[in-house]
């Protein structure tokens, strides 16, 4: 019986036709995430704590996402991130999926957001209050100034880390 199920399903698959058309066609990546790309140092502070991290940022899934891949420059490393943007073109929406060193439980939920001149900004709706991250692109110096902010309970906004970000 499983055999023949097995087949079937087998049998479906492999006699459905498949067309171009059936498929999303990945988009362009937007300059500023392209802007993103490379080996960066970026060294700030979190929470009143002087840090340095290594970023190396791409293109990944065919260049339907840009990662940002931190990692803490102290041996052993104290915190190690990875964040997957991706922008949805028909509602302009930008999503933001943060994993790191924290483990599972801290990776969800994703962030929405926009890209806008020479800002991207995501907030995630974490469930102990939310995170607004803006990474602001300064193209004379091809620098950029990483902000992360914690909501407080009246739903102003504190600081919770700072970075700039060069080149390495």
């Amino acid at each position: 019986m499983r055999f023949a199920l097995v087949m079937f399903f087998l049998s479906c698959f492999l006699t459905t036709p498949v067309h171009a058309d059936d498929h999303p066609t990945i988009p362009e990546r937007l300059p500023l995430l392209k802007a993103l790309d490379g080996q960066w140092r970026m060294s700030g502070d979190v929470m009143g704590k002087a840090v340095t991290y290594s970023m190396q940022a791409g293109p990944i899934l065919q260049g339907a996402f840009t990662e940002l891949h931190m990692d803490d420059v102290q041996r052993p490393s104290e915190y190690e991130a990875r964040v997957i943007l991706g922008y949805d073109e028909e509602s302009k929406t930008l999503i933001a999926h943060w994993m790191d060193s924290f483990g599972a439980r801290y990776s969800i939920p994703h962030g929405t957001g926009h890209i806008t001149d020479n800002s991207i900004q995501f907030t995630i709706p974490y469930e102990g209050g939310s995170f607004r991250d803006t990474l602001t692109y300064n193209p004379a110096a091809k620098t950029w100034l990483f902000v992360i902010e914690a909501a407080k309970p009246d739903g102003t906004w504190q600081h919770f880390a700072r970075y700039t970000m060069s080149r390495s």
